[in-house]
């Protein structure tokens, strides 16, 4: 007489859990605003604790003995700041202009080019005047009209990421609703989208999610949503009539690279709801690193398996006054043309924005 022995269910995956910061800072002025009392009084009920700061621009002495240790420290700092500046950077190629409503991510993405641009200041900032920045994006829509003008909120952050504590998205999701000629766009690598659901949008936001080969995510996007947990988002996104998209980036030349992005978009086109297929579009975008940045990861990411031989790569002039490193001609053709016929074989109907 045989006996079957169960085999024990198989362990799902821990969800990935919303940011909860170590520590916060306040600039005073930020508790003149609704906003800025309002995240006071959640950082009040989480027991986190926190200081005042006289500028946002200005945060030091964070805990840590070594340069890693602070790092790390700062990535689950949050600061709470006024946005002085209301003056937006240009954001091309996925829209006419940047709109800040936050700077810095908890993500720890290896090849983020914040490493750059935000240097020392890694920790996370969230702007509470948001009424002021949504006026300004209302003059840089009238300077435009009748032509429509494109905000993209997730050039020096993931807003996503920081929703359950700003309400920032909400409040320009709403306000562009209204919009006949504007309209909002934001890439996230988080699913935390619930808040965005049930909003009225009427199609003026365009949501994106940040996808990539199996090989990138598990070696260079720790603290991250996982892939699954993005693409459940996508379906929920799409369900709530959002226009949607995503983003290919980097695109990482690596060994069996062809092998995973296949991959990568038979498992988008295995997931998605039928709904989420209409209206797709997708942008692609290369790895490319400066010398500073360079340097930056690998004193962060000293075990990091991103390649970075400047003897491999082609030098582009970049629009900070750096030049920045990106494939040589060969392999960047390589790279659009199999990836491009991957996405019409699985997505007819969908567009590509650009590739970079």
């Amino acid at each position: 007489m045989s006996t079957t022995v169960a085999r024990p269910p198989a362990r799902k995956a821990k969800g990935t859990k919303p940011f909860i910061p170590d520590l916060v800072y306040f600039e005073p002025g930020a508790l003149e605003y609704e906003k800025g009392k309002r995240i006071m009084e959640w950082v009040t009920s989480q027991n986190i604790p926190y200081q005042m700061t006289t500028s946002h621009n200005r945060i030091t002495n964070l805990p840590g003995e070594t340069e890693q240790e602070k790092y790390r420290m700062a990535k689950r700092t949050l600061v709470v700041g006024v946005r002085k500046t209301l003056k937006f950077d240009q954001s091309k190629p996925s829209a006419e202009y940047a709109i800040p409503i936050s700077t810095g991510c908890m993500g720890h993405c290896h090849y983020c080019y914040l490493q750059t641009t935000l240097g020392a200041k890694p920790y996370v900032r969230v702007y509470v005047n948001t009424e002021e920045i949504i006026e300004a994006a209302k003059g840089y829509i009238e300077e435009r009209k009748p032509e429509i003008t494109r905000f993209e909120a997730a050039c020096t952050s993931d807003p996503v990421g920081l929703e359950h504590i700003t309400e920032n998205l909400s409040d320009l999701i709403k306000f562009m609703a209204d919009e006949e000629y504007g309209r909002l766009r934001f890439v996230t690598k988080y699913h935390h989208v619930d808040p965005l659901l049930k909003l009225k949008h009427n199609g003026h936001t365009r949501i994106r999610f940040s996808v990539n080969a199996d090989y990138v995510i598990k070696n260079f996007e720790p603290a991250t949503s996982r892939f699954e947990e993005r693409i459940e988002a996508a379906g929920k996104i799409a369900h709530a009539g959002y226009p949607l998209g995503f983003i290919i980036a980097p695109i990482i030349w690596y060994d069996g690279w062809q092998e995973g992005y296949a991959e990568l978009l038979q498992k988008l086109a295995d997931t998605l709801p039928e709904e989420a297929t209409k209206d797709l579009t997708f942008e692609m975008i290369q790895h490319r690193f400066t010398k500073t940045a360079k340097a930056t990861i690998e004193k962060r990411y000293p075990k990091t398996k991103l390649e970075m031989d400047i003897e491999k790569r082609k030098m582009k002039w970049g629009r900070w006054g750096q030049y920045k490193y990106v494939y040589k001609d060969d392999q960047q053709d390589a790279l659009r043309e199999f990836i491009t016929e991957r996405i019409f074989e699985h997505f007819p109907l969908a567009n590509i924005d650009y590739f970079t």
